[in-house]
């Protein structure tokens, strides 16, 4: 059945815009969380080798404006609004100017392709806050389902890896090694969502499309304390072990888990893992993520058309199928386990 949805909300991290804007940035990021000081003051760094700028922002930006001109164009047409997680523009906002621009229901695209509590449920839960927040002008909102599988987002995740595999020469090509990165997350957190198996499909989806028989998933940017198990491999740990075992020359490093080329990115893969295979003298190159690539745009589009206008078809590729429209009470959940005492 359609629904009758009067805007479109895209949630995402947030990041902060200048020097002066970091460390308050990570104090919202952090606030709560089991993260030693030494951790939050590293990413800090990090940030302030890019003078302080998140690309996320930028980004996000560029992503709305192919949105709204994708749907002027071939619809739905509805205007499209921006909230974060963690700075500005913040979500209760957001929610507040939705509210005195009239609308009432908006569907939300979270910039994750993936199930777990960080990449849905938190969003979802800083939604319910924001709202509560706004109080009762606040509009409702639903969600789109996670794209993980659905076509676009493997056609234009193997449109890149291909491109990259191909510039190698062609008599080394079939030697490369085809390297998935996502965010690593808690394994307390990985136990109670799909995370895992969502991405272990995606990238065995890619691999093929992109024809690349040599292929495995890591993980990067893990920042809990170091008793707590996370998941793993870490991307410079598996080049390293990789190197060590004499079998990696050419490497393709995509990082399936993120929709756009933020910090993360930029630092854990285009300066850590790069300066490392520079070090170890091996060839290698990073696909970008999906972007405003405009099938990945026409892809979002989509999903908001899903619910928007109740199109029955959930296209899908492989064994999972499409994800829910509405998650289920429990979908997600996530109860931080304390560090072992050593």
């Amino acid at each position: 059945m359609s629904q009758d949805y009067d805007a479109v909300l895209i949630v995402s991290f947030g990041g902060p815009e200048g020097p002066g804007d970091v460390m308050p940035f990570l104090e919202n990021v952090l606030r709560g969380k089991n993260v030693p000081r030494e951790r939050m003051l590293e990413v800090a760094e990090h940030y302030q080798h890019f003078g302080g700028v998140s690309p996320i922002n930028e980004q996000n930006r560029q992503l709305i404006a192919a949105l709204e001109k994708e749907l002027a164009a071939n619809g739905p047409r509805l205007p499209v609004y921006w909230g974060n997680r963690n700075w500005d523009p913040l979500l209760a906002d957001t929610l507040r100017q939705m509210g005195d621009d009239g609308v009432k229901r908006a569907i939300a695209f979270f910039t994750s392709a993936f199930s777990s509590y960080s990449g849905c449920r938190q969003y979802r839960e800083d939604i319910a806050r924001a709202r509560e927040e706004v109080g009762p002008t606040a509009p409702e909102v639903d969600k789109v389902r996670v794209f993980f599988n659905h076509p676009a987002f493997v056609e234009v995740n193997a449109e890149n890896a291909r491109r990259e595999l191909e510039a190698f020469p062609a008599e080394r090509r079939d030697n490369a090694l085809l390297m998935f990165t996502a965010h690593s997350i808690p394994m307390a957190m990985a136990e109670g969502c799909r995370y895992e198996r969502q991405l272990q499909e995606a990238c065995r989806l890619v691999a093929e499309a992109a024809g690349a028989p040599r292929w495995e998933l890591v993980y990067q940017s893990r920042s809990g304390p170091p008793q707590q198990p996370w998941l793993e491999p870490d991307v410079c740990d598996r080049i390293e072990t990789l190197h060590a075992a004499g079998g990696l020359e050419e490497l393709v490093i995509l990082p399936i888990g993120f929709i756009s080329d933020h910090m993360e990115v930029l630092f854990d893969l285009d300066t850590e893992a790069r300066e490392l295979c520079e070090k170890l003298d091996i060839a290698m190159r990073r696909a970008p993520t999906a972007g405003i690539h405009p099938k990945f745009v026409r892809m979002v589009c989509d999903l908001i058309a899903e619910r928007v206008e109740g199109l029955a078809e959930r296209p899908a590729l492989g064994e999972l199928g499409p994800s829910h429209d509405v998650c289920p009470v429990g979908c997600c959940s996530y109860t931080p386990r304390r560090p072992a005492a050593t």
